[in-house]
């Protein structure tokens, strides 16, 4: 296999410019860093378009490209000067891949019998939406929302902060809050807020049925419009005298808080 060592060559360009939103929704593809999230890019049939490689990941983790080049994948190794322009770490792990988006309407996200959905309107920060996926993948969550207001889910930083997680379960993108949470309402869902305003607290909700979670702004939370489109506003209970909890850790308490009383049932 020859070796890509031009940084300026058309291939590599092609992959580079896709660290830019303007890129990656003209091509409709978008770039998943590093072993963990490459293998899980590879488990899903048709999303992977291309496949970069250095020498020494190539040794490191021989069953990813074989599954690659059983996929029809085509896998081009790069130097460590092609590496460092494609990734967007400071210690790049050697394995990066272009991918078709995954993203689908909110029809098809939701299924009949899903029963916990989180939904992040103005959520900006890559990492912390990227956290929050993956988290809504950890405790069984049946689809991630992001609306129009958060931050795009293939930033690079999202991508990697989701470990992969972004493959695993059915993401929308770019719907206004106000037509989400309405029809999250249509198919049965009770919407709850999570925001310190909330009347009570996770405590003394119920949490039975179809449960989608509104989550806000890293800074100022929810604004009231979007907090008059729940059911109900929730706080997370606060036992000691931290005067907060961040975004990522708050929505953990509340998927888990749910998923608990589901898997209950």
């Amino acid at each position: 296999m020859s070796e890509l060592t031009n940084i300026k060559s058309p291939r590599v360009k092609a992959a580079r410019r896709l660290t830019k939103r303007a890129f990656r929704d003209r091509d409709r593809a978008f770039l998943a860093e590093g072993p963990q999230a490459v293998r899980e890019a590879l488990a899903l049939d048709g999303v992977t378009v291309e496949l970069f490689a250095t020498a020494e990941a190539e040794l490191r983790h021989p069953e990813i490209v074989t599954t690659a080049n059983l996929a029809g994948v085509p896998v081009f190794r790069a130097s460590g000067e092609v590496m460092a322009e494609l990734a967007q770490t400071v210690t790049p792990q050697g394995l990066l891949a272009v991918c078709r988006f995954v993203h689908v309407p909110l029809e098809r996200a939701v299924a009949a019998d899903a029963r916990l959905v989180a939904v992040l309107a103005h959520v900006r920060d890559p990492g912390n939406a990227g956290t929050v996926l993956r988290t809504a993948d950890a405790a069984g969550a049946d689809a991630v929302v992001f609306t129009d207001a958060s931050v795009d889910p293939y930033n690079g930083k999202c991508v990697r902060a989701s470990a992969g997680s972004i493959f695993h379960l059915p993401v929308v993108t770019g719907i206004p809050v106000g037509k989400a949470v309405p029809d999250l309402k249509d198919r049965g869902f009770r919407v709850l807020a999570a925001d310190g305003t909330g009347r009570r607290t996770l405590d003394e909700v119920s949490l039975d049925g179809p449960t989608a979670w509104l989550f806000g702004n890293e800074a100022w939370g929810l604004p009231a419009e979007l907090l008059a489109l729940a059911d109900e506003v929730v706080r997370v209970p606060i036992y000691g005298r931290a005067e907060s909890l961040n975004l990522a850790t708050a929505a953990a308490v509340c998927l888990y808080a749910s998923a608990r009383v589901h898997r209950q049932k």
